[in-house]
């Protein structure tokens, strides 16, 4: 993890996105912690992590967990 203060993020922010793709950067203001600018190398990251953090996702998605085929628990009882 990088700490990198907000008045060099603004000076070049497309630099500092394309090295959030290896690793998390911590934004400082005044010394302190202020965000943390992440970056995704392609369209798939960026979907896992959306899949992890949204809210407005089902928990089920976002730990991971999978849904039991349409039809596995009748099947599964003999039914």
């Amino acid at each position: 993890m990088k700490e990198v203060p907000l008045s060099e993020i603004k000076d070049d922010l497309s630099r500092f996105l394309r090295e959030a793709e290896t690793q998390e950067i911590v934004i400082t203001r005044h010394g302190k912690p202020a965000g943390v600018l992440i970056g995704f190398e392609s369209e798939e990251d960026w979907f896992e992590y959306r899949l992890e953090h949204d809210p407005a996702l089902p928990s089920s998605h976002r730990t991971g967990a999978k849904q039991p085929a349409r039809g596995t628990w009748h099947q599964a009882r003999g039914h």
